[in-house]
């Protein structure tokens, strides 16, 4: 009788419960998320006219021309369009910024040029090459959201400087630079993001003065300058006397050719660029190339200028009929600027109002805008919020305003009446 295997019950081993992981960056804890790209998120439902995200509009996108763009970059080398790139990025795309930023009065060779995936990459690999965690940082209260957060991210701390309606206080910007002792002062100083605003000429040079004679890093971020819609056009604060050597330039195709694009550029003095160059081998080693050799030929063949141009003008009569609109539809407590370019209209609610609240019963009412409270540094003015006018038709506008106008009246019980205007560089 053959043997029989003995059956042995299966050994369970004891279970040890696991670890929890190390836990996360303190960084990555202490910056929050967005509220303008959440608020995108719930404004997609259909009918909702949202004056929310500053988004190109895409119908004057020049789909014809940069798909032929991309058919040329494809037919003149598919395998340099398909290969890697160098970290500087194409030549011909850097030789074209720079042509273009000679143009605009600041001499610029394609050795000063670093392209990038978009200038809000640009702007963190000036934080990697610049910010150790504690340093100084100034900005415009308030400022683009997006900049708050690269720079808490890096590990700043993060100073408001005193502004006007025109930006920032020279005066005042020289008393925390002597004060503080910051790293580096960060401003879009034409049609700034969130306010719309402009520096004029004199500060420009003042703020150009101040860094140079109290030692001072300068990030101008420039990513709506081509959005002119009346005035003339003024110097960068990187072509100042004083401020050649310590400025960082960030510039953007985003508004003029197509976000989707993902192409930005930073012009900067030599050394900064090189430690950008080693910061963006880190982060993602080349922008796209086929992308970059689209846009070279399609800024060799087709007239750029003449296609912002186009833009300009639709985006200035949307601009104009969001300004009739305000000013037959809110109250006279209310008060709002008159952009020279750009995206948005800054505004403010009367008094005991507060823009956060109203947002979700204006969303309800169908229309959206952006609260202005996250671009504050420090304690916000509840009452003000940013309005953009450039992706709907003057049509649209004056209907979105008249939603607008109907959520404040149940907030706030306040019926349409006639707005005055209460500060300089507001329209009359």
């Amino acid at each position: 009788m053959p043997a029989v295997a003995a059956v042995t019950a299966p050994v369970t081993a004891a279970v040890t419960p696991a670890a929890a992981p190390p836990a996360f960056a303190a960084r990555a804890t202490s910056v929050e998320g967005s509220p303008v790209r959440e608020i995108l998120a719930l404004t997609q439902r259909p009918g909702i006219i949202s004056f929310a995200g500053g988004l190109p509009a895409p119908e004057l996108f020049d789909t014809e021309g940069l798909r032929a763009a991309y058919d040329a970059a494809f037919a003149l080398s598919a395998r340099r369009a398909l290969q890697y790139s160098t970290t500087e990025g194409a030549p011909e795309l850097r030789a074209a910024v720079a042509a273009r930023a000679t143009a605009r009065g600041l001499p610029t060779g394609a050795d000063d040029v670093l392209v990038t995936t978009g200038s809000q990459q640009a702007l963190t690999l000036i934080a990697a090459a610049l910010i150790e965690p504690g340093d100084v940082v100034l900005v415009e209260n308030p400022t683009y959201l997006a900049a708050l957060q690269c720079f808490g991210l890096a590990g700043a701390r993060v100073v408001a400087v005193p502004c006007d309606d025109e930006g920032v206080l020279p005066d005042a910007l020289a008393e925390l630079v002597a004060r503080e002792r910051p790293k580096l002062l960060y401003t879009v100083p034409t049609f700034q993001n969130p306010t719309g605003r402009t520096l004029p000429a004199a500060r420009r040079a003042a703020v150009a003065e101040v860094a140079a004679r109290l030692g001072l890093w300068l990030v101008e971020d420039d990513p709506y300058g081509d959005l002119r819609y009346e005035g003339d056009d003024l110097p960068w604060l990187a072509a100042h006397p004083g401020a050649q050597d310590r400025t960082a330039l960030l510039g953007s195709f985003s508004k003029i050719m197509a976000p989707g694009l993902r192409l930005g550029w930073l012009r900067a003095p030599a050394a900064l660029l090189r430690a950008a160059v080693v910061a963006k081998q880190a982060a993602d080693l080349h922008t796209s190339t086929v992308d970059q050799l689209a846009a070279a030929h399609y800024l060799a063949t087709v007239d750029l200028d003449a296609h912002i141009a186009t833009v300009r003008g639709a985006y200035r009569e949307r601009r104009d009929a969001l300004q009739d609109a305000l000013s037959r539809t809110l109250s006279a407590d209310c008060d709002w600027n008159l952009p020279e370019g750009g995206m948005f209209v800054w505004a403010r609610l009367p008094e005991d109002h507060d823009a956060t609240a109203l947002l979700s019963t204006a969303v309800a009412h169908g229309v959206a805008f952006v609260p202005g409270a996250p671009f504050y540094t420090g304690a916000p003015d509840p009452r003000t919020l940013r309005l953009s006018f450039t992706t709907h038709t003057p049509r649209e506008i004056t209907e979105g305003v008249g939603r607008l106008g109907a959520a404040l009246a149940e907030y706030g019980d306040i019926g349409p009446r006639r707005v005055t205007a209460v500060s300089a560089g507001v329209r009359p």
